[in-house]
């Protein structure tokens, strides 16, 4: 069962073999894709507009921050990349963001829940495109793979953000909350063929079945928890229309659900379907993607709000907090996390009911009798800029830095945060002689 890893895939020598199912379905095209997932993979990004992006390339149509690249680059050696600079994603998923255009949602403040979140491909192109004004939840059930979602997440920089943990239907135990669900789920990962060898060796008729299963339940608890008017986003990396459009067809049919048309143009090669949109590699310069946008009857309310019980920032915290006054404290396992004040009844809600991990961005860890600013929060845009000195380090220095080493200094002395071409990694401490590394042991460069 594939969702798309955040490591590299495991490399197994297995054939191309197309699912009979695929050949019947594609007819005199089959071979055509056969062809093109023998091909290379095309590279592509998704810089961030909250840090400016980075990497030069040609425009994926469909996604304006998306980038084709000419060949692929170390990207682990590019501090860019560490700093959340831009995403590594394949171009077909960034249809997400025609999905978002055509739900008429990015004109107000929302609350989103991106339900099988992890690695993170989708929550952060949510976040880059959501108002600023919303809050959005990424949730993620296997604790190894919620804390790559973690770093993804923070490192991308919005501030509005929590991480959550709860399986889909605790979720629908809450009945009606999220003004927008995205479901990117768990699938027989033949869109995948190409960049993983695993995908293909491991597909079978009955990995089929267990995850159309599974996604009908998920589906199901999605639905309960998405408010009437709501907005609904499925997708997949499979081609299998047991796992695509029979999914959406049966929430046409049982509950109503209103189909969202998406402006595809036909230039950019994705094919619309009776339930919603595929990408082939033999059409679309990316891998194998499914879409589908969904709208719930009844009429969106919104769930804004805060509570009178909501802690301000103390004030050794909020100076390093850009506008604290629109910040509340919560903490959570000795951490303080900034919550956005309009949104604590929500995070209260969930915070309540056992479903978050983080909710919000930590923003200090104790050390002694004194606080430090995490490591997150050295990544987020709402740190205020004239809360710490600089240090400033060119791409040498930053990868030294990345790979955990001390920095060199005369009189070293308190905290500084540590930058790249004016882009925020991390923090130091100042050990007169030095500069003691405070990059996370996990995040750290392990290439030479």
């Amino acid at each position: 069962m594939r969702k798309r890893n955040a490591g590299h895939p495991r490399r197994i020598d297995a054939p191309i073999t197309l699912p009979p199912s695929l050949e019947v379905l594609l007819g005199e095209e089959a071979p055509l894709l056969k062809a093109a997932l023998e091909s290379p993979s095309p590279v592509s990004i998704r810089n961030n507009p909250l840090k400016g992006g980075h990497l030069p390339g040609v425009v994926v149509p469909w996604c304006a921050h998306g980038r084709y690249l000419d060949e692929r680059p170390v990207f682990t050696l590019d501090p860019h990349l560490h700093g959340g600079g831009y995403y590594v994603q394949e171009a077909g998923s960034m249809l997400l963001e025609q999905a978002l255009l055509a739900s008429g949602l990015l004109e107000h403040d929302i609350l989103a829940l991106d339900l099988c979140a992890a690695p993170g491909g989708k929550s952060t192109h949510l976040a880059s495109l959501m108002s600023p004004g919303s809050m959005l939840i990424a949730n993620e059930t296997v604790p190894q793979r919620r804390l790559v979602l973690a770093e993804n997440l923070w490192k991308h920089g919005r501030a509005a953000t929590a991480i959550g943990r709860g399986q889909p239907e605790r979720f629908a135990e809450l009945d009606g909350m999220f003004d927008l669900i995205v479901v990117d789920a768990p699938c027989s990962g033949e869109g995948m063929f190409r960049k993983d060898p695993f995908a293909r060796q491991q597909w079978s008729e009955g990995l089929v079945r267990n995850c159309a299963l599974l996604q009908s339940s998920i589906l199901a608890s999605a639905w309960q928890a998405l408010e009437p008017g709501g907005v609904l986003i499925y997708s997949t990396c499979t081609w299998e229309r047991r796992e695509n459009e029979e999914q959406v067809l049966r929430l046409i049919a049982d509950r109503e659900a209103r189909p969202i048309h998406l402006p595809i143009r036909p230039e950019w090669g994705v094919q619309a379907t009776d339930a919603g949109y595929r990408c082939y590699p033999h059409r679309v310069k990316g891998e194998g993607f499914f879409l589908s946008v969904l709208r719930k009857p009844g009429e969106r309310v919104g769930h804004l709000g805060t509570s009178s019980a909501a802690a301000p920032l103390p004030a050794e915290l909020a100076g390093l907090v850009h506008r604290p006054e629109e910040f509340a404290l919560m903490m959570h396992q000795d951490l303080p996390h900034v919550v956005p004040l309009r949104w604590i009844n929500a995070v209260d809600r969930l915070f309540g009911a056992g479903l978050l991990q983080h909710p919000g961005i930590p923003l200090a860890e104790r050390k002694g009798d004194a606080w430090r600013p995490h490591a997150a929060w050295a990544l987020s845009t709402a740190l205020r800029n004239e809360a710490f000195p600089t240090l400033d380090l060119d791409r040498k220095a930053a990868l030294d830095y990345l790979r955990g080493a001390a920095l060199n200094a005369s009189d070293a002395q308190g905290v500084r945060l540590v930058r790249h071409e004016g882009s925020a990694l991390g923090w130091v401490q100042g050990a007169g002689n030095r500069w003691n590394n405070r990059w996370p042991e996990a995040w750290r460069i392990r290439m030479r």
